[in-house]
């Protein structure tokens, strides 16, 4: 499985020749990202909010055969059970190879049933930023105790794109051991993945 980062918490994945978009942004809508314009099989939005749910930018391909199955985990975008920002939607991907979730603009604590639906997980897509979402401490914390192969933080802020409230990632991979920083957007996935904290380079700015 192949995965892209395309910016902010927009990714995406390819398996078998089908292609899957999350969490698609508007035009405008993130401080420091290019326009998004992509081509896809699918496209799958955590939550309608203008940095997560723009389909219009993602022009959708017709019969192709979808490797993947699609789990979903309901949660909040906020720890008030949605009373500021409404709910969140976890997506979990699974190509019989690799299984890889994305938790959205995940704002709460995850209960016990939760939590073990995202267990044996290749990759978790994971936020960091804080303010909107689980900090970079809560993040950590939530990567170790889920134990995947591979953690991807998104939705934080990084030299000249993303919002000014919320937090750097340096903040993440300082709590981290494992970082292995790449010099591009794009990161393969095996069923055998060595154990990592996977920065990549947004392709969008």
């Amino acid at each position: 499985m192949k995965i892209t980062w395309l910016g902010h918490s927009c990714f995406k994945l390819e398996s078998q020749g089908y292609s899957v978009i999350l969490d698609p942004y508007q035009d405008g809508k993130v401080p420091g990202y290019a326009p998004l314009r992509e081509e896809a099989d699918q496209v799958l939005c955590s939550h309608g909010h203008g940095d997560h749910c723009g389909v219009e930018n993602v022009t959708l391909k017709r019969g192709g055969t979808s490797p993947f199955t699609v789990e979903t985990v309901s949660a909040w975008h906020d720890d008030q059970q949605g009373a500021l920002r409404g709910p969140d939607t976890i997506h979990i991907l699974d190509d019989g190879q690799c299984r890889v979730a994305h938790l959205g603009d995940l704002g709460c604590a995850l209960t016990a049933e939760q939590k073990d639906k995202l267990r044996g997980l290749t990759a978790l897509l994971i936020p960091v930023g804080g303010y909107y979402t689980i900090d970079a401490a809560q993040a950590s914390g939530l990567a170790d105790e889920l134990a995947p192969a591979v953690v991807i933080p998104m939705h934080y802020r990084d030299g000249g794109f993303g919002y000014d409230v919320i937090g750097t990632l340096k903040q993440f991979t300082s709590l981290r051991g494992d970082v292995k920083e790449y010099s591009g957007s794009v990161l393969e996935l095996t069923p055998r993945m060595e154990k990592q904290t996977a920065v990549l380079k947004p392709r969008n700015i």
